[in-house]
Order: structure tokens, then C-alpha cells, then sequence
């Protein structure tokens, strides 16, 4: 079985612009229901906001034996981050928002966890003239250089997404985040892959990966899937079925073994049917490759006659023999 994990938030109540789903819960109570849910270990638990008391932490996940794939450090729900956290025009602001990703460290080190990862959505723009972006960019590397410096036994990952809050987020591709992490010059950085970001930003997230892993950082991954519009969060497969094999293929034949973080919203569905079908669709996915040959796939690729790949794919991945 794979490593899997859940965001918990999206285990209590959740809002768009114009309903509410399911119901408030606290930690503790999403622990439990993490605990029914079938295939999962982990949880990647948002700070401050969802939690900030280290102690209480660790008891509730020790009482329904849970590990933490990863603090995700919210730094956009502060109303001074409105106009942006580590590329706000003001020195105070920028520091603020550092601050809160070396806070969430300490709160991962202190709660066991082994990674910190941080999606800037409040950095970006809308309009033409609106930010000077050399300036944008040159704020970014000092100030997650900054942050990724303390405590580097707590790696910080960067989440890339090409909007949300802001119309363009200034890190919105795998590309991006990596030239943002060699101008860091930080090795115990990384990027955290969120499968729908790359399909709505039009990537393709098996290249991404293939990109990421080509580089000195790691990389850390969020499953979900999208219409290719907007990062609707649906469950895996249901909209990119043979992107998404294609992306656990390239996991898989990179010796991807950290947790697969569902970044998934159940809104009019069930919450444990939900992200019960992102663990039986990515489990079995993954174990298909136990049973494919792999050698003759690559033969087929690199013979550059993709009818015959075709033919393999029906057979093989789509099972219509």
C-alpha cells in the first residue's frame, strides 16, 4: 500500500461562493474520522489556522495513530497579506509572512513532522503596471530563501499554482519553482506538485515530475483532479484518467515513496467515499505497473511509432483486449 494523506480541512466544512458543505469538526474529530477512513496514515494539517498548539497536536495524533505528511503555512488569510505576503511593497509585512514559515517549522519540528510546505497564492498580480516584477521576484528568493534557511532539518517545499487568490501567482509552474529554488542555492528545498494545479495551469504533470526529478531538489506530491478550467478538486481520475496513469507511471519508475496528499474537496459527496476512491484508484493504478512490462513500453516509446504504443495502452492500461 502507498503512503496516503489527507488535507484536513477538507474533512470538516468547506465553502464556495454560494453554499456550505458538511459540517464544522474540530482536530481532534477529523482525526477520527481520518482513522475510519481506509488506506490512509497521514495528514497534512494547515498552520496557524486549523491548528497551533504543538502538544495538543501530538496527543490526537497519537490517539488515532496518525503521522504528519506535512505543515502546510497558510500566509494569505491575514488581511496585511491581501496584497501579497513575501512580495507585499512593505519590509514589515514581508518579514511577517517569513515569520510564519519559520513558526511553522518550529511547529513541525515539534510535532514530528518532516516537512513544511507553502503555496503563496496571495503573490501575484491582475493587471498591467501593477508590480514592478523584478523586484517581485528578487523579494521572493530572499524572503523563502530566508525562510528556507532556518532549521533546514525541516525541509520547505514551494507549492506552485497559476492562480487563486490573485487572477496570476507569480510561482504558477514546476519551471518556476525550480528557477526560484536555483536562485536559492538551497538543497534541502523543494516543490510540492499538486496534480490538478498542473492540468489547470496546462502542463503536463508527468513532464513536471520528470523535470522535477532531473533537478538536485525533491518534490512532494498532491492528488486531485480537474476539468483542465479550474482547480475544482475533484478525485483522481475522473476527468484525466490516462494523464493521471501516466504521472503515477513516472512516480513510480522514479522511486517516489513520500506520501500522496489528497488535495480533494467532497462537496456534494460523501467524505470517506471520496477520498476511499483516490486510495483504491491510486493504489491500483500503482500495482498495475506491477504487471505491465515496463521494458517493452519504453521500446515502444522510443521507437517513435506511438500506433503500436497505442495498441500496448488499450491492451495494457485500458484493458480492452
Amino acid at each position: 500500500m502507498l503512503k496516503l494523506a489527507i488535507i484536513t480541512g477538507f474533512l470538516s466544512k468547506t465553502t464556495d461562493r454560494f453554499h456550505e458543505y458538511n459540517v464544522p469538526l474540530t482536530v481532534d474529530q477529523k482525526f477520527e474520522m481520518m482513522a475510519q477512513i481506509e488506506g490512509y496514515s497521514g495528514v497534512e494539517i494547515v498552520y496557524p489556522y486549523e491548528v497551533n498548539d504543538a502538544e495538543q497536536t501530538k496527543k490526537a495524533l497519537a490517539a488515532h495513530n496518525l503521522s504528519v505528511a506535512a505543515v502546510n503555512v497558510n500566509v494569505k488569510a491575514e488581511p496585511e497579506f491581501r496584497n501579497g505576503g513575501l512580495t507585499s511593497n512593505q519590509k514589515e509585512i514581508r518579514q511577517k509572512a517569513v515569520q510564519f514559515i519559520k513558526d511553522a517549522k518550529d511547529f513541525a519540528a515539534a510535532v514530528g513532522a518532516d516537512k513544511v510546505t507553502c503555496c503563496p497564492l496571495g503573490d501575484g498580480y491582475e493587471f498591467a503596471f501593477q508590480y514592478d516584477y523584478a523586484e517581485a521576484w528578487k523579494n521572493l528568493v530572499d524572503g523563502f530563501g530566508d525562510a528556507g534557511d532556518y532549521r533546514r532539518e525541516i525541509p520547505l517545499f514551494v507549492e506552485y499554482k497559476p492562480s487563486e487568490t490573485r487572477g496570476r501567482c507569480f510561482i504558477d509552474t514546476a519551471a518556476k519553482a525550480l528557477c526560484l529554488l536555483n536562485d536559492i542555492q538551497n538543497d534541502s528545498m523543494g516543490v510540492t506538485l499538486d496534480f490538478g494545479h498542473s492540468m489547470y495551469g496546462d502542463e503536463n504533470p508527468a513532464e513536471a515530475v520528470s523535470l522535477l526529478e532531473a533537478s538536485p531538489y525533491k518534490y512532494y506530491i498532491h492528488i486531485n483532479d480537474n476539468d483542465g478550467k479550474w482547480d475544482w478538486d475533484y478525485f483522481c481520475g475522473t476527468k484525466h484518467y490516462l494523464d493521471y496513469v501516466e504521472f503515477l507511471y513516472y512516480l513510480k519508475k522514479y522511486g517516489y515513496s513520500d506520501y500522496f496528499t489528497s488535495d480533494t474537496s467532497p462537496t456534494r459527496w460523501d467524505i470517506r467515499g471520496t477520498f476511499e476512491a483516490n486510495s483504491r484508484m491510486t493504489n491500483k493504478i500503482w500495482q498495475m505497473f506491477d504487471r505491465i512490462d515496463s521494458t517493452e513500453l519504453e521500446k515502444l516509446m522510443a521507437s517513435g511509432d506511438y500506433l503500436e504504443t497505442w495498441k500496448f495502452v488499450e491492451r495494457n492500461i485500458l484493458g480492452l483486449a
